[in-house]
């Protein structure tokens, strides 16, 4: 392909293009040319309705969209050759059809770089969004999976990082399943946000010839639930809005927060103080010194990266708080900021789903850590209500029992009644019964607690939700 001077890029008030260091500095075709698909796209659908209001004849359109086919097919091919001097996509697939189309030149009319970025932006995004729903429905799976094979299994819960009370790993497992929901949730409305066209704002004032927004609309699916096109209000804000990066950006941030709290979980089962998990080798690394070593990478680097997700985040938010209105070239800046959140948050959703898919707890270690005694202490704090205690002096009375059965350097389930009534009197008969774990469990019955029958309907709620099978 033979580059060609940025003639459309630089206007006729220019004696001569930008100096080198500048070209260089400015262009943002090494990151933007992935906007392709939806430049191309976007420029069907304004030809389509340039022919609408006569400024194209229908010869003149369907030069152009073969024009703009067979480019986006080398594209695909990766046979195109993007022009670093044509400074972005939108230059460099206009200016080749410009090159292969004599119509070409007419595409840019009631058009600015402006509204075709913040279009090309919308169009991009919409996918990602859904592409990234996908991707958290598939570590819902994952997570779901894992707490089906492993149902009846129990661990202890932490608060502060110490032992509390006994959970199923199931409950554990769909606490993150519940907070991958939320994210889809904020991610669906972002998309319903964004989802409104800029096309026709111009660089800032709109056009005087008589374009047709809704038809532009409609073509890219920019509509309501009723099929009526969405159209951006002010043209000044439509070019300059990027309300709904910030957006993808926070939702992003949160979700990637909670695939590090995932790792963080996971990282502390594999080690062997806790040694509650076992990951599949496909999904850990070694040592280059120690040969005994098998380390969670996969969650270390989730881990990590959610720091970077947030500092994306960041980066847009100052970018944005001191630009004045309209378009500024700040705005450029928002690209890598938003791609690079994008794929950080779907290749850790995907690595995520895959690792756990192949992931085993390990039963032996996790019961004999969840009938740790200490666990049912609440229990017996409660049974002593059952029997009309205020539970403050419940609390204070099981406390002095933990206290004596560490004294006297025995569990608290292997206190005798006497040992119990040498405490307080008000300790009942049947005191130690409240040791038994699977009663325990069974008696939590209110919704969302980790009770037997409550985990099983959990369950199968999500199975409905996310269309996924029991695993036998």
């Amino acid at each position: 392909m033979n580059p060609i001077a940025p003639v459309v890029s630089r206007s006729g008030r220019f004696a001569s293009g930008p100096a080198d260091d500048v070209a260089a500095f400015s262009e943002s075709i090494s990151f933007d040319w992935q906007l392709w698909r939806h430049d191309i796209r976007g420029s069907l659908a304004h030809a389509a309705m340039l022919a609408r209001i006569g400024i194209l004849s229908e010869t003149e359109l369907l030069a152009i969209q073969q024009g703009l086919t067979d480019i986006g097919r080398e594209i695909a091919a990766g046979n195109f050759s993007w022009n670093p001097s044509m400074e972005d996509v939108h230059m460099n697939i206009e200016s080749e059809l410009t090159r292969r189309v004599a119509a070409g030149s007419k595409l840019h009319t009631a058009r600015s770089r402006n509204d075709q970025v913040a279009l090309d932006m919308r169009l991009w995004l919409r996918d990602e969004i859904e592409f990234a729903l996908q991707d958290i429905a598939l570590l819902q799976a994952s997570l779901l999976g894992l707490a089906d094979r492993f149902s009846d299994l129990t661990i202890p819960g932490y608060t502060h990082l110490q032992r509390a009370q006994p959970v199923y790993v199931a409950h554990h497992l769909l606490a993150y399943i519940e907070m991958l929901a939320r994210d889809a949730s904020r991610l669906h409305d972002a998309r319903k946000r964004l989802n409104v066209c800029p096309l026709g704002s111009g660089a800032i004032a709109g056009s005087t010839l008589p374009i047709d927004r809704e038809f532009v609309a409609a073509q890219l699916g920019f509509v309501d639930a009723e099929g009526r096109p969405r159209l951006t209000q002010n043209s000044m804000d439509a070019v300059s809005d990027r309300d709904f990066i910030v957006e993808f950006c926070a939702a992003a941030a949160l979700c990637s927060i909670h695939l590090s709290r995932l790792s963080e979980d996971i990282i502390l089962w594999v080690s062997s103080e806790f040694n509650f998990l076992r990951l599949s080798d496909a999904y850990t690394t070694g040592s280059s010194l120690m040969p005994q070593k098998k380390n969670p990478d996969v969650a270390e680097l989730t881990r990590g990266k959610s720091g970077r997700v947030v500092g994306n985040l960041v980066s847009l938010l100052v970018l944005l708080k001191g630009l004045p209105m309209t378009y500024n070239r700040d705005l450029q800046e928002d690209k890598e900021r938003l791609f690079d959140t994008a794929h950080t948050l779907r290749s850790c959703l995907r690595l995520m789903a895959g690792m756990l898919n192949q992931a085993e707890f390990r039963r032996e270690v996790c019961t004999a850590a969840s009938l740790d005694p200490q666990l049912l202490a609440t229990d017996l704090a409660d049974h002593l209500v059952r029997y009309g205690l205020p539970f403050r002096e419940a609390h204070h009375l099981v406390g002095a029992a933990v206290a004596y059965a560490e004294r006297t350097g025995k569990s608290l389930n292997r206190l005798s009644i006497d040992d119990f009534r040498s405490i307080s009197p008000k300790f009942p008969d049947d005191a130690t019964s409240v040791f038994d774990l699977a009663r325990g469990l069974a008696q939590r019955q209110m919704v969302g607690s980790p009770g037997t029958t409550e985990i099983a309907r959990q369950l199968s709620l999500w199975r409905q939700r996310l269309q996924v099978p029991l695993v036998p």
